[in-house]
């Protein structure tokens, strides 16, 4: 090795050793007489010093170096004078006897220091820089040591881990697949996998029981804050067991990693209905953190003459505590954030239940005094409370109050990121209606098993025909879903035909999986966690982006080697696709 240490080992037990160093100069103060270099390396920073008592050649050797030369010294380590408490290697110092530059380095296009002027833009361009920057490179070690977490959590429970192939065959559900021209088998093309999902089950019919992959994967849709075109799956599938017992093992994985990551005791995990989830936050993935559950207000504001209550589907509201301080320009700055596109509510209601004992609401022209109490009664307001109420179609409000809602406990405090509520959705729908194609899709995919119970549903009443499936949520993101997997070609078949799908296209697509199912399938199912949502999570970070070495932007592209680009004609031709002017 070049170096004895590294720059984040040494301390006070050191002291009179000679040492050998190596790594980047992060900064150089040169005060006439003494001249100090702080080296640093992805294991700390260490302060070297250059004094009138060096040579004077090496101390002006040291005088040339610039921020990110990459340099090899020896020394002696001595106790500095001033201290720094900050840092593992703040009570020592190396005088230097030796320095050698081992790489010179351009002035970066901005500050490596944990505190950067560097924009999104120019540190994606520059990653390879940004991954020197603190903050970047711990993400990725957390990730580390997460990645090694669940493989010994898994080991332990018989997990085998097994690689599935990244080259297969594009299925016509789920977003949309990157596709990958074959040269061999010229107009045929290859898919990347959005997940590895029927390998997986194939693996169970071949008997391997318990498998897990910490898996790349790729899905061709639009990108945002936790979506990347390719991420990172914790990918398992289990023979034998039922949801429960998924439940409780992959409860326990989480557990096993907020205790072993951030030391945290996470506690047992609290299980919501999707009808709940719904019904109280208006989401499927629920942030616990905080309460404002919604309140159902239909029999208590109609047939008051007020036209907007009187034709909605649904009135509903929330109960935004100490906020009745709000001033008419708050409450009107907020209705205008609701009015945006991407929410598209027309208006909002509220009421004050103000410090005086006195309701006062913006619709006070058709409800009295003692109707208001009735509301605040249903919203079990107290003074200092402002009711916000929003009234449409049941769905789209219920959409529209989430977002007020989850703005709300923001704007509050109310959703630190150091606190964790886990939990698990249960009973999703197995169908939902698209109404673009005009036919039910799988919510989950087509290989979820309905509840036994509701499969006599199908035929008459698809849309309420509840799937095995389960996702865990946390903080209001999805970290993990999965499901209890058909495993009979007759009810896979029959999912298939309720899909849309003919029996020629079925087995076109799938064939080779109703196949395997005739051959001695036994029960199975699973859950595919969100690796990189995880790690965000665990970061405190709102992107994914930061805990991925190397991301795309919010474009899909890799800034910093220009891709996706051209390929050389040639290469067009000899995958025979046709270029287009």
């Amino acid at each position: 090795m070049l170096r004895t240490h590294t720059c984040g080992e040494l301390n006070i037990s050191h002291l009179g050793q000679t040492v050998t160093l190596c790594g980047w100069v992060q900064k150089s103060r040169d005060l006439g007489g003494t001249t100090f270099i702080d080296v640093r390396d992805r294991y700390g920073l260490t302060q070297l010093i250059f004094n009138t008592d060096t040579d004077a050649t090496l101390r002006e050797k040291s005088r040339e170096l610039g921020r990110e030369f990459v340099i090899k010294v020896t020394g002696n380590v001595i106790e500095r004078a001033s201290k720094n408490t900050k840092i593992p290697t703040g009570e020592i110092e190396i005088v230097v006897t030796d320095i050698e530059v081992l790489n010179a380095a351009k002035l970066p296009p901005f500050l490596i220091e944990d505190e950067t002027d560097g924009g999104e833009e120019l540190r994606a361009k520059y990653r390879y820089l940004d991954l020197r920057r603190n903050p970047i490179r711990n993400n990725l070690v957390l990730r580390h040591k997460m990645a090694q977490e669940v493989r010994k959590y898994l080991d332990k429970l018989d997990f085998i881990e097994v690689e599935t192939p990244v080259l297969i065959k594009s299925t016509p559900e789920g977003a949309r697949d990157f596709v990958v021209p074959s040269r061999m088998n010229a107009g045929e093309f290859y898919a990347l996998p959005q997940s590895p999902q029927t390998f997986k089950q194939l693996l169970m019919v071949s008997g391997f029981d318990r498998y897990f992959q910490i898996v790349k994967c790729f899905r061709d849709e639009d990108l945002r804050a936790d979506r990347q075109p390719e991420f990172t799956q914790i990918d398992c599938e289990l023979s034998f067991v039922s949801q429960e017992d998924i439940l409780n093992i992959f409860e326990g994985l989480t557990r096993h990693l907020f205790k072993t990551v951030k030391g945290i005791d996470l506690g047992e995990v609290p299980r919501m209905l999707y009808s709940d989830a719904m019904r109280l936050y208006g989401s499927d993935k629920p942030d616990v953190r905080f309460g404002m559950e919604f309140v159902e207000l239909n029999d208590i504001v109609k047939g008051k003459g007020f036209s907007i209550f009187d034709n909605a589907e649904l009135v509903v509201g929330i109960n935004a505590k100490g906020c009745a301080s709000y001033t008419r320009k708050q409450v009107d700055e907020l209705t205008e954030w609701l009015k945006r596109p991407q929410i598209g509510v027309t208006g909002m209601i509220y009421c004050r239940y103000n410090e005086d004992g006195t309701l006062k609401s913006s619709v006070d022209k058709f409800y009295n005094e003692d109707e208001l109490t009735n509301w605040a009664a249903v919203f079990s307001a107290e003074k200092g409370d402002l009711m916000l109420i929003l009234a449409g179609g049941a769905d789209k409000v219920r959409k529209q109050l989430n977002e007020l809602r989850l703005e709300m406990g923001s704007r509050l405090g109310l959703r630190d990121k150091n606190t964790f509520a886990p939990l698990w959705v249960v009973d999703f729908p197995l169908l939902e209606w698209d109404e673009e194609s005009g036919r039910y899709h799988a919510m989950h995919h087509p290989f979820t098993s309905p509840k036994p119970e509701d499969i006599n549903l199908l035929d008459t009443e698809p849309g309420a025909v509840r799937a095995n499936a389960y996702d865990l949520v946390i903080n209001g993101t999805e970290i993990g879903g999965g499901s209890i997997r058909i495993h009979d070609r007759g009810l896979q078949s029959l999912m298939f035909k309720h899909l849309g799908f003919s029996p020629e296209e079925a087995q076109k697509q799938f064939g080779f999986l109703m196949d395997a199912f005739e051959y001695g399938a036994p029960p199975h199912g699973g859950i595919a966690f969100g690796f990189d949502r995880l790690a965000s999570i665990f970061a405190g970070l709102d992107s994914i982006r930061d805990v991925i070495a190397f991301p795309k932007n919010n474009s899909g592209r890799d800034v910093m080697i220009d891709s996706p680009s051209t390929i050389a004609e040639a290469q067009m031709t000899e995958l025979k696709i046709k270029t287009t002017v």
